[in-house]
């Protein structure tokens, strides 16, 4: 029987160490679980980085109109492009130095839908111009929920390729195939001209070249017009002549319900530099002196008025704002960014 009781004692106490070894290594097993509990939320928060932007488009209301800015890409103006005097183009070299993206230019055209007709007001570059920069127009326009189909009419400010690239493939397809375009007459006498062209400089060649290949399609398809005054082509839209740029440089301005918005061109390139300095030009004006002309009568007009300008070269975007009085020059006063789109939607403000 004593012999039984020592066997027990022995079993017992085996157990016994054999639980305490069991029960560290239960603990050692616990905490690596627990520690892991631990991490797993901290390493789920790290989410992968998303490097997809928003759409390029934004709606605006002008009376009964929807106005949609069309992102077409960004690019970066070259300061030997701006014609100014000494001073100023000092500070310009200044204030490069001080914020390298001074000069730099956002490019847009834009969507009038009227309710009954569709109308694009400049079409961006295409592949004629920007070495890839630009070009995005058509894919803003499907991402705001339109196609090149539904677009009825194309008003054109200018033959500049920036502006009209859009309109054509570069093997001389129509991109939109329903729009009848519009343009003034001198815009396409002058760019459209064989005469013309034969005597233009050899650096300037290529703006022919181009809006000639842009236009061939419309022009066979008899869906190019042109104006020379105030012919009506859209109810409520107003011809606004503004030579000086190019020949036949217009902008369209449209009035609804009391609210006018203005889609005026290339009256702006570098909005840093010639809303301060509206006397300053660029190398692309074919009448530097006409050109300053045509933009201070309209700038100060603008400053004056209650009228929401829709610029294609702008430093920000939405490219939609107001012009304010300061000094001897202007500022931009942009339009605030709302995601809301109903009657009591804010409008910008001066």
């Amino acid at each position: 029987m004593k012999s039984l009781n020592n066997a027990v004692k022995i079993c017992a106490q085996m157990m016994s160490n054999v639980l305490k070894r069991n029960s560290v290594r239960f603990a050692a097993v616990l905490l690596i679980a627990l520690a892991s509990f631990v991490a797993a939320p901290n390493a789920a928060l790290a989410a992968p980085s998303h490097h997809d932007q928003v759409p390029g488009f934004y709606r605006l209301k002008v009376g009964d109109l929807e106005v949609t800015a069309l992102y077409d890409g960004t690019g970066v103006f070259d300061p030997h492009w701006l014609n100014g005097t000494k001073a100023t183009m000092d500070g310009v070299v200044k204030g490069l130095n001080e914020d390298p993206h001074m000069l730099d230019v956002v490019d847009s055209g834009f969507l009038v839908n009227t309710g009954k007709q569709l109308i694009l007001v400049d079409a961006g570059a295409g592949t004629w111009w920007g070495g890839g920069a630009l070009g995005r127009l058509a894919g803003s326009l499907g991402s705001a929920g339109y196609t090149p189909e539904e677009v009825d009419i194309v008003l054109v400010t200018h033959l500049h390729s920036d502006h009209v690239g859009g309109l054509t493939t570069q093997d001389g397809n129509r991109v939109f195939p329903n729009a009848e375009v519009y343009v003034a007459k001198a815009e396409s006498d002058f760019w459209l001209s064989p005469e013309i062209t034969a005597k233009a400089p050899k650096d300037a060649q290529p703006f022919f070249q181009s809006a000639q290949a842009i236009a061939a399609p419309y022009i066979k398809a008899d869906k190019w017009h042109t104006f020379t005054g105030s012919e009506l082509i859209v109810d409520g839209m107003r011809l606004v002549p503004l030579p000086g740029h190019t020949p036949g440089h217009t902008g369209y301005e449209f009035s609804s319900k009391g609210q006018r918005i203005l889609f005026l061109g290339d009256t702006i390139h570098a909005q840093r530099v010639q809303f301060p300095h509206p006397e300053v030009t660029v190398v692309f004006d074919i009448d530097p002196a006409g050109a300053a002309a045509a933009r201070d009568q309209l700038l100060s007009k603008l400053a004056r008025e209650d009228v929401i300008i829709a610029e294609p070269h702008s430093s920000v975007f939405p490219p939609l704002g107001r012009l304010r009085k300061e000094g001897s020059g202007y500022s931009w006063v942009p339009v605030v960014f709302t995601d809301r789109w109903d009657e009591n939607a804010p409008s910008p403000q001066k």
